[in-house]
């Protein structure tokens, strides 16, 4: 069995600054597309307190607002370790809305070869815990993988109606993702047509664009989280090894050398990759006209895979 996590010890600064920089790194995970706030959460050993405290957002705590019992109510949403986990999420988006995007323009290559190496590490430690060479969890982690290359080959939407339902949709199904190791929630809002307009409105303010996707975001996360908390109850082995499959899917997603093969134009009459293929990384100069960088490549890699086995050094209590 993979171990129940420990609730995170918030009573010291050190305790408050390593949550805040996980729900960092979790923002950072869910605004680009191939990588999950999820995983970031599984890596960093705080996914099942975030999931059961998610549930807890049930007709207990309404009964305990009713009664003015503020302070039980919080108590029982875990609401400090989602307070100082949701300032880090926030942080991490409105970081990423400009540095990470920069860098998915201008290093591609590298900065994909780092998630490339962050996932794989993340699904060499899981699936020690998780005994994955059992029947059922084996089973599990081929569904995994299926269930994130189907999605990956759906087509992106373009040109989507964007109402302020349809954005709340967006965020009630986008927000399943995000929460699900391996699923991108950007890929999400990419195939639904709404990933530039929600970037857009977080760099620029909009903030009823930004409060009617996070009320979408809010009631698909409370009602996604309970089915989730059923499960990794009942079946936490197996949901563990789907999470692996999950994460192995999403490789040729994060694959660093891409050639793209289908554009759209984008609000400021920019051309943007629509739908890419993978190549070797020996073709890719003469069918792109750029350098595969492979020193920086096979650097950020091994970073990549470094910076998860540092993150559950820092976050398991060990040293």
């Amino acid at each position: 069995m993979v171990s129940q996590t420990k609730p995170t010890d918030l009573s010291t600064w050190r305790g408050k600054a390593a949550l805040y920089s996980k729900g960092i790194a979790m923002g950072l995970g869910d605004s680009v597309p191939g990588i999950s706030g999820g995983t970031i959460a599984v890596i960093s050993n705080i996914y099942d307190e975030l999931v059961f405290s998610i549930r807890a957002f049930d007709a207990r705590l309404l009964l305990l607002i009713s009664q003015g019992q503020l302070a039980a109510g919080w108590k029982h949403i875990n609401g400090n370790f989602l307070l100082v986990l949701a300032l880090g999420i926030l942080t991490g988006l409105l970081v990423s809305a400009n540095t990470v995007l920069y860098l998915l323009e201008n290093q591609f290559e590298a900065l994909m070869a780092f998630f490339l190496g962050l996932v794989l590490a993340s699904v060499a430690i899981l699936a020690r815990e998780t005994h994955i060479l059992h029947l059922h969890n084996g089973a599990a982690l081929l569904a995994g993988v299926g269930t994130t290359l189907l999605v990956a080959q759906l087509d992106p939407v373009v040109g989507a109606e964007l109402s302020y339902g349809y954005l709340f949709l967006c965020g009630l199904i986008a927000i399943s993702a995000m929460i699900l190791p391996g699923l991108s929630g950007a890929f999400i809002l990419i195939l639904l047509g709404a990933y530039e307009a929600m970037l857009t409105a977080l760099t620029q303010f909009q903030w009823l664009t930004i409060i009617v996707f996070m009320a979408g975001c809010g009631i698909g996360i409370i009602a996604f989280s309970r089915l989730l908390a059923s499960l990794l109850l009942r079946f936490r082995n197996i949901c563990y090894g789907y999470i692996c499959g999950m994460l192995l899917g999403s490789l040729p997603v994060l694959w660093p050398w891409q050639q793209a093969v289908s554009f759209y134009e984008d609000s400021d009459g920019h051309q943007q990759a629509l739908q890419s293929v993978n190549v070797w990384p020996l073709n890719y100069t003469e069918l792109t006209g750029q350098s595969p960088q492979l020193f920086w490549v096979a650097l950020c890699f091994v970073l990549g895979g470094a910076a998860v086995l540092l993150l559950r050094w820092l976050f398991s209590g060990r040293h």
